[in-house]
């Protein structure tokens, strides 16, 4: 059996994860036209590339339908609970940086940390009778962040849109999102907390728990870290 690598199947991560093999010595490819999710790979043998959503990788990972995955460790330690007693990371690939944060709005002058959200989010809470609306995409990261921090009196409001829009929507009073260079943020009237960063994601290349691995996909995993540097 060949060992299958899920890759994005399209975009700048697609290309960037091709550039990034490439220069190790290892040639993937789609096989077919622009809009065919087949693809094949050179250099190395007994790899078999198979072109998925980023969103998809962690999920087929840890299912065990591939074997190795290039995907954004945000996705990874969002969709997968408890995700590396079921992931392995392997190489932070250099590519696709951005950082998760929480931000309010610029006229909050006096909301610069988590503390003082915490504080707002009571006050919020006792003047209008509900906690206050965070959007995000990120449920179980930002829960998981602002427990560890303290911070209660709020609630998570999912955002499948453009979540800095959300404030000036009138759908939440604060945003959790990535962001690479905030100019997006400052355009919509909001400022990141000076302890706001949830986490930093990157491309990354991971692989699954050795489950049911033959003996074959176990000495071409090997060959191919050594290839890859790893």
């Amino acid at each position: 059996m060949t060992l299958k690598l899920g890759v994005p199947s399209k975009g700048r991560l697609m290309d960037k994860t091709f550039d990034w093999f490439a220069d190790r010595g290892v040639t993937l490819r789609k096989s077919g036209g622009e809009r065919e999710y087949a693809g094949a790979v050179d250099g190395i043998d007994g790899v078999e590339l198979v072109l998925l959503s980023a969103g998809e990788i962690p999920r087929e990972l840890a299912a065990g339908r591939i074997h190795l995955g290039v995907t954004g460790s945000d996705l990874v330690r969002e969709r997968l609970a408890n995700w590396d007693s079921r992931v392995v990371e392997l190489a932070q690939m250099g590519f696709g940086g951005a950082d998760l944060i929480i931000a309010v709005p610029q006229a909050w002058i006096d909301v610069d940390t988590l503390d003082d959200l915490d504080a707002v989010a009571a006050a919020f809470r006792a003047a209008h009778g509900h906690r206050l609306r965070i959007a995000t995409k990120y449920h179980r990261l930002v829960r998981d962040f602002l427990r560890h921090h303290g911070v209660a009196d709020y609630q998570l409001v999912d955002s499948q849109g453009a979540t800095e829009g959300t404030i000036r929507n009138e759908t939440a009073e604060a945003i959790a999102d990535i962001t690479s260079t905030g100019e997006t943020l400052r355009a919509n009237g909001l400022k990141i907390l000076s302890d706001g960063l949830i986490h930093s994601s990157q491309a990354t290349l991971f692989r699954g728990r050795r489950r049911g691995w033959t003996d074959a996909q176990r000495a071409t995993l090997k060959a191919l870290e050594a290839q890859l540097g790893l």
